[in-house]
This record gives structure tokens, sequence and C-alpha cells, in this order.
């Protein structure tokens, strides 16, 4: 098999060397400069400290400042393990050592907006490194991958070529990757699943508030509307932006929007949303150690999006739910659901 150098050394990214290993690939880890305590961690003891798992021996470790030695010319895979906002510090450092024209594959959740578009970040990505870039999608939560947890994703490159060389690297028995021809609508339900979940999530902190009732009625009720809300505008959002409907019905869209709402960072801020507290103050008191991917592509694309508005690319009407967690992110407001808004089409109204 090949070598894989994976860049970022956070949960997802040390994840994803777990199958890559057990595929019998060669596995390059290196952290950022970040991830320095991670990386000593794992050369002390092999365990992952925030995965609480260890990684596979084979794994090679390295710091972000030996990035130039793990990237040799073995090397015929980079994958990106870093958050969104980790991108351009990435690039930075891959430009001068990517000479040769190796495929990158994405890990990172979000989208890239100029105020006038929204894109994907692969688009970026391969135009700064000059490599073909494709991402992965689904419903893949790191700790589950890192104690070997049957998990399903899509793969998805322009060239079919290279969905099928990702898919032979990865090849472990409970790693079930499948391709994916549409890379756009991969990464646009991969990036708002994300932000959908702040909504959905919603629901348990509107509990919390309530209290418990005498019945032991819980609020699956309001989280259902909500998650059907989600994947309707979901919907929309990906057939504006160029994604077939096919990605917002399958792993990346729905699969991965559900057990976004399990659990994790997204739906703990939702969750918070719901109870009445305001975005600033629930990140600064009770997330500030979190990466809240939802939130900060409310803030890349927020703007954008109402920019979109305003000249009537898109329409308000159809877009409830997104405009609430905007407001809520954007402009720091007190989350507001907007039940009438969600039922004012009519049935069956798309």
């Amino acid at each position: 098999m090949g070598t894989v150098l994976v860049l970022g050394a956070g949960v997802m990214g040390s994840a994803f060397t777990l199958p890559l290993a057990d595929a019998g690939t060669t596995v390059r880890l290196v952290g950022t400069h970040l991830d320095t305590a991670l990386i000593d961690g794992l050369r002390a003891t092999g365990v992952h400290q925030r995965l609480k798992a260890p990684l596979p021996a084979a794994v090679e470790t390295f710091h972000h400042h030996e990035l130039a030695l793990a990237l040799d010319d073995s090397v015929e895979l980079v994958v990106l393990g870093v958050s969104s906002a980790g991108i351009a510090w990435a690039i930075d450092r891959l430009r001068p050592l990517l000479s040769a024209k190796r495929p990158v594959l994405l890990l990172t959740k979000g989208l890239a907006a100029d105020g006038r578009r929204i894109g994907i970040l692969p688009e970026p990505v391969e135009a700064a490194l000059g490599c073909p870039t494709g991402a992965v999608g689904g419903p893949c939560i790191a700790g589950e991958l890192a104690v070997r947890r049957a998990t399903s994703v899509v793969m998805s490159f322009a060239d079919p070529a290279l969905i099928r060389q990702v898919l032979a690297l990865t090849a472990a028995p409970y790693y079930h990757a499948r391709a994916s021809a549409d890379l756009v609508g991969t990464e646009v339900c991969a990036a708002f699943k994300n932000f959908m979940a702040l909504g959905i999530g919603a629901a348990r902190g509107m509990a919390d508030v309530a209290g418990p009732a005498d019945n032991g009625a819980a609020m699956h009720n309001p989280a259902a509307g909500l998650f059907t809300q989600a994947v309707l505008e979901l919907g929309r959002l990906n057939a504006l932006l160029g994604g077939t409907p096919a990605s917002v019905h399958g792993l990346a869209g729905t699969g991965d929007l559900y057990v976004t709402v399990q659990g994790g960072r997204n739906s703990r801020m939702g969750r918070l949303l719901g109870a009445g507290w305001v975005y600033s103050r629930a990140k600064a008191e009770r997330m500030a150690e979190d990466t809240v991917e939802g939130a900060e592509l409310a803030l890349a694309v927020g703007p954008t999006l109402r920019a979109m508005l305003d000249r009537d690319d898109l329409r308000a009407d159809d877009l409830p739910l997104t405009l609430a967690i905007l407001d809520a992110i954007g402009e720091d407001r007190p989350l507001v659901l907007p039940w009438a808004a969600f039922h004012q089409r009519g049935p069956g109204a798309a």
C-alpha cells in the first residue's frame, strides 16, 4: 500500500489514521502548532489525549516543524484534518513542499464565501496548491472511529480514479466508504449540517427550561419538526449551490445531520441557545475551548447569504430556520424559532 500524510492531530485527523493504518497504508501524522501536547503524548504513551484511545503503533508522529521531513516523495495522498480556520495556515505550510501534484483530501468541514457567492473549500485549496482536492463526508464521530466502530462515509473527487485510490487506502473492515461524484453536494451538506444542528439542538435547551413534564413527556415533537425543516432548507441551499438531491438524502446530508444532532459540539451549543443563552456568552462561559463548526460557518457565510437575499438570489421565506440561526450567531441575539414560517408555504412545498 501507499503512504499518506495527515496534517492535523486533532480528534478527526487522528481518528482517520486508524482505517488508513488498518488497511495497510503507511501513515504519518503531523500536528499543527496547536497540537504539540498531543504529539508529545502520542510519542510518550501511544494514547491520544482527547480521543482517550491509542492510535495504531505503526502511525508515525511529527511536530509541525517536521512537516518537510514527513512530506517526502513517497507520500501519495495528503489529508487535511485541520479546522476550517486552519486551512490558510495549512496551505501556507504545504505550498512550498508539494512539488508533485499529489491529491489532497479534506476532512475539514466548511465553505468559502466572498460576499457575492459561496463555494466549497476544495476550490480555494486546489487553486492555492495546484493539487486535485476532494473531500470525505458522512456520519463519522471521531471517538467512535477511534475504537473501530462501523462507520459509513462518502469519498468525492472530480476524478473517479482518485476516489478509487482513496477507497483502497482506507479499506479497513469497519470503515465503509462509498464513492460520490457530487463533490459540491458532499461539501455543502457536510458544512451546513453542523449549522442546522444548532437549530435542532435547541429542542433540548427548551426542555431544560420547561423542566420535567408531569407525564414524563420529552421534547421529541419539536426536535422532529426542526429536523424536518433543517433537511428541507439544506436541500434548498444545496440546490442553489449546485449539489444534487442525492447528497441531501444520503450519508453527507441526513445521515451526518442525524449523528451530529445526537451529540457533539454543535448540538451542545444549540442546546444552550434553546435554553436562552446568547451565543457570545455561551461560547465564553460554557464552550470556550471548543470549536463549534456550525457557528463558525454562520459567521463566515452569513454576510454573503444576506447579500444574496438582498439581490433576490435567495428568498427569505425559503430559509426561516437558517435566518433564525444567523440572527442568533451573527447578531448575538436570543434564538427565536419561527414555527409559523416553517409551514407558511403549505403542505408539500419544496
